[in-house]
């Protein structure tokens, strides 16, 4: 517990546990996200699934614990770095000039506070079922889902939440492997293979489904 204790206290074990738990949740975003996209075989099909994983109790319960404890550690780690930078720099640059960054690791911070108070919306609105903008009957994620998205302004918030998660996998996804030693240092640091095909699959799986039942291509029956 010692050890544990003194990695845990270090900046290089906080950036370990936001590599790992990182990894933890582009994995569990990517099975998300294929889930998601059976909503355009209809609703026996986004419905089947739901109701599979509603059978599976001790399987999907494991899965949120796992879930919530790495965004729990996810947002601790980080805050706890973010302070830890500040106090290193309390007066800020002047002038900033960056060289090997990109806009997706400059806007982290912001984009975690972002991501972090939609995924509480997200929540409330399509698994609690607090939040409703349309009625429909407990088990039928197909109507919840296209009669949500058919308001415009509860699809616009999904399509520029999507931009903001699809910047943080991207830099997330370079940074995890990184700091576990997948990825090693490279003369071109600014081309990121990987890094771009995970964040866009994954911008464009979440983003295509609000943006189909915008425009009708799927419909409630």
């Amino acid at each position: 517990m010692s050890k544990l204790r003194t990695l845990w206290q270090s900046t290089v074990g906080k950036k370990a546990v936001m590599a790992v738990t990182g990894i933890v949740m582009i994995l569990y975003l990517l099975v998300h996200a294929a889930g998601n996209l059976l909503i355009f075989g209809g609703p026996d099909s986004i419905n089947g699934y739901a109701a599979f994983l509603h059978r599976t109790v001790p399987l999907l319960w494991f899965v949120r614990v796992v879930l919530l404890a790495s965004i729990g550690l996810h947002i601790l780690a980080g805050y706890q770095l973010t302070r830890r930078a500040w106090a290193a720099r309390p007066v800020a640059y002047q002038k900033r000039v960056p060289q090997a960054s990109t806009w997706a690791s400059r806007s982290m911070r912001t984009g975690g506070v972002a991501i972090a108070l939609f995924v509480t919306f997200h929540i409330l609105h399509l698994t609690t079922g607090t939040i409703r903008p349309v009625e429909y009957s407990e088990g039928q994620v197909y109507d919840a889902v296209v009669g949500g998205f058919g308001i415009w302004w509860v699809a616009a918030l999904y399509v520029v939440a999507m931009a903001f998660v699809g910047l943080h996998v991207f830099h997330g996804t370079w940074a995890s492997f990184r700091t576990v030693g997948v990825a090693r240092p490279s003369p071109n640091p600014l081309f990121r293979s990987v890094a771009t095909i995970v964040a866009g699959a994954l911008w464009i799986g979440f983003t295509l489904i609000p943006l189909a039942i915008i425009a009708g291509a799927i419909s409630l029956r």
